[in-house]
């Protein structure tokens, strides 16, 4: 069964995104078509982008970048949930992407953004990265306001139009995800033989 990951890719103490990430995954396992998981990135510290050679050139020296490459590898596909912060992603997710490369490519993306604006400008430069790591990323999103969508600015409520704006997102990024397997099994078995 396609494996898709959700990330949330915000480590601030007293962060929103835990609720929305959680949200995200409730939602989410209520179909049957796919598999979902929740990737924390307090669960995976990566120091600032360490390597000595670029992730596309060949397996890391560093354990804890194998150990990331490990989590992510057997997932199909990947709902990013972010924040945004001065106009962009945060660095703890920007450095997540950069810390692996294979392990990203062919797979599809969904974003799932909150912020003043929806957080639409972290995911702009979401579909930009995505995009240079071969990630197809899906054409909807679900964009959450920290002004209207937090009860007191701290309990997430969501709304029927996020409901359905996920429901879309996830579609579309488990639809992708079966879609391009065979480009994934064919990279696998090239990287085996040689």
């Amino acid at each position: 069964m396609t494996r898709i990951g959700i990330i949330l890719g915000s480590t601030r103490p007293n962060r929103n995104g835990a609720q929305i990430a959680q949200w995200v995954l409730d939602s989410a396992s209520r179909r049957g078509d796919a598999e979902f998981e929740l990737i924390d990135l307090r669960d995976h510290p990566l120091p600032h982008l360490d390597e000595p050679v670029p992730p596309m050139f060949g397996p890391s020296v560093h354990a804890h970048t194998r150990a990331w490459a490990e989590r992510i590898a057997p997932l199909d596909g990947f709902v990013l949930v972010t924040p945004e912060y001065n106009g962009g992603m945060p660095g703890v997710l920007k450095n997540a992407l950069d810390h692996v490369f294979a392990e990203w490519v062919d797979k599809a993306v969904g974003f799932v953004s909150y912020g003043a604006n929806g957080g639409a400008r972290a995911v702009v430069q979401l579909r930009a990265v995505c995009s240079s790591l071969g990630m197809a990323d899906v054409g909807y999103q679900v964009s959450i306001s920290v002004l209207t969508d937090f009860e007191n600015h701290t309990t997430f409520t969501p709304r029927d139009h996020h409901a359905a704006a996920l429901d879309k997102t996830l579609d579309q990024v488990v639809a992708w995800s079966t879609a391009l397997a065979p480009l994934r099994a064919g990279a696998e078995t090239t990287l085996a033989n040689s």
